[in-house]
Formats: C-alpha cells, structure tokens, sequence
C-alpha cells in the first residue's frame, strides 16, 4: 500500500516535514518541466488559449489530479510518511478489504497497527479509496467555469479537507470561522463549543486552504466560508459518487470521519491520540474502530512474550505460557506449560525447586531449552523415544561452520526453535530449507524460569 497524502499525520518532527516538501517539490519539477525525475510528465501541456481553471486544473498555481495522484505516490518513499510505516516489513494486516497474505512466519514481525480488523459495523474506506476521493474533489473543483462556481465549489473543498484530514464532524466543520478558528502558522484547526479541542493539519492541507480562502471571490464570504446547509453539503458529496469508482452511500462525512480515524489507527498513532483528535469523551468509543481475531491476539501476545524473555536469557528457546497441569509424585513434579499459541511443553523438576519456584496451575512462567539439548529425527525413521516433548516440524534453515550447524525448524503453530548439532548428524539427516523434521528434547531438559 503506497501512502497517500491524506495519510499523513499532523504532528510530525521538522526532519520529516522537510523530506516531505523536499519530496513535494522534486515531483512538480519532475511532472511540470518533463520529467526530470526519470517519470514521464502525467499531465498534458496546457493550451494557453484555454482556461487555466479547466477540467484538470486549480489555475495557475494548481495541481491537476494526476500530478496529484504521482505527489501522493512520491511520498510514499519519505521515512515515516507510509500507511504501514509504524511496523517494520514483513509485518501482516487484517482488513480493510486486502487480500489473505501468506501464512505467518516465526520471522514475522506482528503488528497491532497492522493486524487489527474494523469491525463489519464501521463503514469506512481504504487509503486508496480516499485518495481517489480526494482526486476527485481537486478535480471537480479544478472544473468551475465561473467565479461564482469557483466560489461555490472551493467552500465544498476545503470543507472537505477538514473532514479528510481533520476527523471533523460536519457539524463542527460547518460551525468553523475561518477568520478565528484556522491557526496558518501552527497548521491548527480550532473546535470550539462541546468537545473542543486543537486539531494539527498537514502542512500541505493548511497551505492548500489558505489558498483557497485567499481567493478574492472569498473576500465577501470571510468568517462565514464554512457555513453552508447540511443538506446541500450531503447532496454534494453523493454526486460525486458518478465521478468514482467509489459506492455512493460511502460519500458522506461520517464515512469519511470513520475513514480518517482507521487511517491513523493503522499508522501506528497511539489510541490516546486519535480519540482526542476525534473528540470522544471516551477511548471506548475510539477503541470500537478495532478488532483483533483470537489469532492475532495470541500471536500478538507470544511474540511480545518471547521476544520480552530473549532478552532476559541466553537460551534459543524459551516457551512462555501459563500452567496447565502440574503433577507431583514427593519427589519429583510434573510441570506441563501451554504457551498462547497452543504448543505444550513438559518438564519435570524437583519439589524444591517447585516449591521455590511457587508453581501452581495458571501461573504464568517461562520454559528454556538449549539448543545442544535438542534432538531432531526424520520421521520415516520411525524412532522410538523417552522424550516427552515432541514436535513436527519443517527445517527453515541450516546455518554450517566447519564443526557444528544450528538447524532452525518452524513449527506449524508459529514457534520457532533452535537445535546445535554435529555437521556429519546434519549431513547424516539431510536437513535442507523445508524439510520436514520431528523436534524433541526430554522433560529433564526443560529449565523452568518466573519473573
């Protein structure tokens, strides 16, 4: 997913903003003078003869919208601009409409931001749906023959932009003085009355509505630009639904609100932040933009887990998860650990060491094996074995030196785990990227940690 200009963040650092005007003006010197970032010119040369206020243009000073939509695919390569910025590669989403992705891998990087669904109440649309959207906004009112429509039409486009990137009820939008509400210099938008707050604009969006209100045919209008019939705002919007490939009963500004809201959720903007930008008396009511599968909670959670016990081990494997059966005999007990994502592991210490530890059915612990402890076995081998612990497997990888190989095996639920063998054992199994393989190590071999 490329990230579009409607999804950037206000609050940004200056290092960011400056990449992003820096990307901004790259792209008009590329797309306006021929091309000279390597990308041919996507709008066509202008006939002087012709209004410069025409079917793909703002004027003089305007952007048609396929220059807008190639800016907007430019930004996609500024560090922290993305959609998916706030999770590293590799990382999975849900929803959204977006295609099944493969089925994750122990080296995938789990991604709130990126795994949660919207639930099937909240209409919403894509980051490329508001970028279409937005083009086509731009280019309608790019297409006013008059003044008086110019006038008519730019009151509905920076309207827009206040729901697009400001999360604004209508109400609140058509309630705004742009003489006193509208910050230029902090990009702020203020809302007043019941749940006011201090809204950040892009740059671009606070200098494009600038732009707009700066036009002389506004003057007569200043402090009242905004204040338009609710009713003629809706029928607007739902007209340009024949100009999109967009459904027309998602052309309305509480889509467009609950739009905006997933757009930051996904970029990784802190739950906290987007329910102030939306004004929601309570995170309850932001947090019913998400919803996490009992798949993605527990791969979530074991991988916060185990990542949060790598650090606080040497051991290759650690299995973190709660007690779900514990076994004593005076002598000796019986532990068995299921972790979040359904792998049981046994181990068997002694009652003192049990007793130290306070183990207890549903105490959450921790399980280590070293790799040299792990045992690994074709399975047409058929072997017979103590081992308590035993797991099917496929290789993910074999790493050699001239002594010694660690052998990485992906289990089916996720869990990764690390064995250290011999290079003739390796050779001796014919281990290789995807072959399948049986996992096992002894109940003796099982270190039982707690926090």
């Amino acid at each position: 997913m490329h990230a579009p200009l409607a999804g950037i963040v206000g609050a940004l650092d200056e290092t960011q903003l400056e990449l992003m005007r820096a990307c901004i003006e790259r792209e008009l010197e590329a797309r306006l003078g021929g091309g000279v970032s390597g990308t041919p010119a996507l709008d066509p040369p202008r006939d002087p003869t012709v209004d410069p206020a025409g079917a793909d243009g703002l004027g003089a000073d305007g952007l048609g919208a396929a220059t807008l939509h190639s800016i907007v695919t430019a930004l996609s390569g500024v560090p922290g601009m993305g959609g998916g910025g706030a999770c590293p590669r590799g990382a999975l989403r849900n929803g959204d409409g977006a295609q099944p992705g493969p089925v994750p891998k122990a080296a995938d990087v789990p991604c709130p931001a990126q795994s949660f669904e919207v639930p099937e109440g909240v209409k919403h649309l894509t980051s490329e749906q508001l970028d279409e959207l937005t083009a086509t906004f731009l280019a309608w009112f790019g297409a006013a023959s008059t003044p008086v429509q110019r006038r008519s039409r730019g009151r509905l486009w920076v309207a827009f932009l206040m729901m697009r990137h400001g999360a604004l009820r209508l109400g609140e939008v058509l309630a705004l003085d742009d003489t006193a509400d509208l910050d230029a210099v902090r990009q702020q938008v203020i809302v007043r009355g019941h749940g006011g707050r201090e809204i950040q604009l892009p740059v671009p969006v606070m200098r494009e509505v600038q732009r707009v209100l700066d036009d002389p045919m506004m003057f007569g209008l200043r402090g009242r630009v905004f204040r338009m019939d609710q009713g003629y705002v809706r029928r607007k919007f739902y007209e340009r639904a024949a100009e999109c490939s967009i459904p027309k009963e998602y052309l309305n500004p509480r889509v467009i609100r609950h739009s905006r809201a997933v757009e930051l959720l996904r970029g990784g903007v802190p739950l906290k932040i987007v329910q102030g930008i939306l004004g929601h008396q309570s995170m309850n009511q932001t947090a019913n933009y998400l919803r996490f599968s009992d798949d993605d909670v527990r791969r979530i959670v074991h991988h916060y887990l185990n990542k949060e016990t790598r650090m606080k081990t040497s051991a290759r494997n650690a299995f973190t998860g709660r007690v779900t059966s514990v076994v004593k005999d005076g002598l000796l007990v019986e532990v068995e650990l299921t972790t979040n994502s359904g792998l049981k592991v046994v181990s068997v210490i002694t009652e003192e060491s049990a007793q130290n530890l306070g183990v207890s059915t549903g105490k959450v612990m921790t399980a280590t094996v070293k790799a040299p402890w792990v045992i690994l076995a074709r399975e047409e081998n058929r072997l017979k074995t103590s081992a308590r612990n035993r797991y099917a497997g496929k290789v993910a990888r074999v790493n050699l030196s001239e002594i010694a190989a660690e052998v990485v095996v992906d289990l089916p639920e996720g869990t990764t785990v690390c064995a250290l063998l011999t290079v003739e054992s390796v050779k001796a199994l014919d281990l290789a990227p995807g072959t399948d393989i049986l996992v096992m190590f002894k109940a003796f071999s099982v270190i039982l940690n707690v926090e």
